[in-house]
């Protein structure tokens, strides 16, 4: 989730987007990075948005702060649009990270996930502003993949974790770090659809406003 701003004078669409982590596996350090990996992920590709107003460049502004402790009341009766609150823990349920919907503002992020590749937590923000998984997951000939595509897609054998698997099969599908934000997922987002108020913000995406506990491994 975010706030759209026009900057009419630069003649920029800036989306601001701020990060409250908690968790045992929450740090300041990561959550500068994740920031980080967000903010560079999305403005790569040097977007633009056609406009009542003109012709604007997308750009993200991306920060995030670490919360040894959190009051839920803080996410349950938030309605700062600017606010994401995700949960990092070594152990999720599912063994993966996710969020809790398309336009929302909360969710659960698996550690290994987020130190595997720096796209994780892009992907993720892309489903907080409103993008879903494409509906072909078998993009073989398609060149780079975008950054909403999941693990499991099949692909070209050198974005696969293996190129020398066949495709499908363990080690045969898309590797996460070869995922990339596209113009066209930026597009995807219908910015301009957006409706500005007088003085000239809008909301992207939606509130959650979940809470999540620690998730706890089964005992064996």
């Amino acid at each position: 989730m975010g706030e759209a701003e026009l900057l009419t004078g630069s003649q920029e669409l800036v989306i601001r987007s701020v990060f409250h982590f908690y968790g045992d596996a929450s740090s300041d350090k990561l959550a500068e990075d994740i920031a980080r990996d967000i903010q560079s992920h999305w403005n790569q590709p040097r977007a633009k948005v056609q406009l009542r107003k003109g012709l604007f460049s997308v750009r993200f502004e991306i920060s995030a702060t670490h919360h040894t402790s959190i009051d839920p009341e803080l996410i349950w009766y938030n309605d700062n649009p600017t606010f994401n609150f995700f949960r990092i823990e070594e152990y999720v349920l599912g063994n993966i990270s996710f969020v809790d919907g398309l336009n929302c503002n909360t969710g659960y992020f698996k550690l290994d996930n987020l130190l595997q590749t720096s796209t994780t937590a892009a992907h993720e923000y892309g489903h907080t502003i409103g993008l879903d998984h494409p509906t072909s997951l078998d993009i073989r000939g398609l060149e780079i993949p975008g950054i909403m595509y999941p693990r499991g897609t099949i692909c070209d054998p050198h974005f696969q974790y293996v190129a020398a698997v066949r495709a499908g099969e363990p080690g045969g599908t898309l590797d996460p770090r070869h995922r990339k934000v596209q113009a066209v997922d930026v597009d995807d987002l219908k910015l301009h659809r957006l409706h500005f108020n007088e003085k000239n913000r809008a909301v992207v995406g939606g509130f959650s406003s979940i809470y999540h506990e620690k998730h706890v491994a089964p005992s064996s």
